[in-house]
């Protein structure tokens, strides 16, 4: 069976993922910088490391760690990732700068690891945690946005490059799923922007997406990352669960007025189709 690297796993889609695959059968790494979360993928099968995206060395010694244990990394499941959110004049480009460490080169430089074994196998996966917010945007979630959309567009750029080789690149994009992800992008938000000049706006905006949004569970969007990991998705490159994950039936993304209601109708943008990967 396939060694899958999950980063990221000791919350939320990463971990529910995480166990997801082993109930598969895949031999399953995870990761994330805090190893205690992990204790309980580790009592059903899972190899649990400790690292850091950001972490050059981190990063190294778990690639090393899997290539002497099993030749090398099968599907890698690019989950690691937070959301910064506030007005973009509030927030510094040195908190900027981290979320693109984390969201984006962290996740690059993982995936420069794990490709030259897969292009040598002649197939191979890597599977990008992305978001709805990666096609759409909402206010005060500028440097998250950011991120997301760069994931996109580096992935598209990806999936041709390594195809000829075996290798195939999904983008998973999750709509509201019931993690600790919301409690750690808003209330910072709130501690960061709401009691400045966008305050009004902000609040109106979390009583909008309170009033709106219903997440869902977890085991959908992890059964989605398995689908992904056991490559029988080939018919497209981008994968959605959780609810609102389809841009037109997502939350508006027009201008919020203090009430929380919007002023115009709901967003247009596009919910198209990705092409399939070259074969």
């Amino acid at each position: 069976m396939e060694t899958v690297l999950v980063t990221g796993a000791s919350s939320g889609i990463g971990k529910a993922t995480a166990r997801k695959l082993v109930e598969d059968g895949y031999t399953v790494y995870v990761a994330a910088r805090r190893a205690e979360k992990m204790h309980d993928l580790a009592e059903i099968g899972a190899v649990a490391v400790q690292m850091d995206v950001t972490g050059e060395e981190d990063v190294r010694t778990v690639v090393k760690q899997i290539e002497a244990e099993h030749g090398g990394i099968d599907v890698l499941v690019n989950n690691a990732g937070f959301a910064l959110w506030g007005a973009v004049e509030d927030i510094s480009l040195e908190d900027a700068r981290y979320q693109f460490d984390v969201n984006l080169f962290g996740l690059a430089r993982l995936t420069q690891l794990a490709l030259p074994y897969m292009r040598e196998k002649g197939k191979g996966t890597v599977v990008n945690i992305s978001s709805m917010g990666g096609r759409i945007w909402f206010p005060f979630g500028a440097w998250y946005h950011a991120t997301k959309h760069a994931l996109e567009g580096w992935s598209d750029c990806l999936r041709h490059e390594v195809a000829p080789f075996g290798v195939d690149v999904i983008v998973i994009e999750p709509g509201g799923v019931r993690t600790e992800f919301g409690d750690v992008a808003f209330g910072p938000l709130k501690e960061r922007s709401a009691g400045g000049v966008y305050g009004e706006r902000i609040l109106g905006m979390m009583k909008r997406i309170e009033g709106s949004s219903r997440p869902c569970g977890g085991p959908g969007c992890a059964v989605t990352c398995s689908r992904a990991a056991g490559r029988r998705s080939r018919s497209t490159s981008a994968l959605r669960c959780g609810r609102g994950s389809r841009p037109s039936r997502a939350i508006p993304c027009s201008r919020w007025r203090s009430d929380g209601r919007s002023r115009s109708r709901r967003s247009t943008h596009p919910c198209s189709r990705r092409p399939a990967a070259p074969t």
